[in-house]
């Protein structure tokens, strides 16, 4: 069983996380901040992950802090649920259009931290959210997977389809990089550990 849940509190968020790698694409979603549940959704749909996420926090400042850690408590689960990563494909790619946004996305589940986040927002809200928060989610995402990820919007002109591509592109190359592999015999490295 490829599942995990993780709980984070601290002084300024509540979170709680349940992620069944081997799901069907459900989603329960109760984070505060009605554009991220939208967006985790995406990944839930097309990762075919079971995803359950509850978060409280000091909304009444901003969203950064509930965002962040909801990125930082999905990173652990994520960690927690892939184990040794033995038999897994390791790697994970993924373009997504949307009308005219196009984006791609590339993981390696390396156990090493690192983000390229490439995407000019054309602007900086979508509703009441701060689109500077998406970089924030994948960089506490990726510090708690211990992920390499790569985040390139290639094209767009509206700023929903340009975040909706990349969330459905992260979603769709974590599914790819964590599926098992018939023919890989153990961990998916020379160095036989990751």
């Amino acid at each position: 069983m490829r599942t995990a849940e993780v709980r984070r509190e601290t002084k300024e968020t509540q979170i709680s996380v349940r992620l069944d790698l081997d799901g069907s694409g459900a989603a329960k979603l109760d984070t505060g901040v009605p554009f991220l549940d939208h967006m985790l959704d995406q990944v839930a749909r097309h990762g075919l992950f079971d995803l359950t996420i509850e978060a409280k926090g000091d909304l009444h400042i901003d969203a950064h802090h509930v965002v962040e850690d909801i990125g930082i408590t999905f990173g652990q689960a994520f960690a927690r649920a892939i184990g040794d990563k033995s038999g897994i494909y390791r790697y994970g790619h993924a373009f997504v259009p949307l009308d005219e946004a196009l984006s791609r996305v590339v993981v390696d589940l390396s156990g090493r931290p690192g983000l390229s986040f490439e995407i000019a927002f054309t602007r900086a809200r979508i509703g009441e959210f701060d689109v500077d928060l998406i970089h924030e989610f994948f960089q506490g995402f990726v510090n708690h997977a211990n992920v390499t990820l790569h985040v390139d919007n290639l094209k767009g002109d509206n700023a929903h389809h340009q975040a909706e591509t990349a969330f459905k592109a992260f979603g769709r190359a974590l599914r790819m990089a964590v599926e098992v592999d018939p023919r890989m015999q153990g961990v998916p490295s020379t160095k036989g550990t990751l």
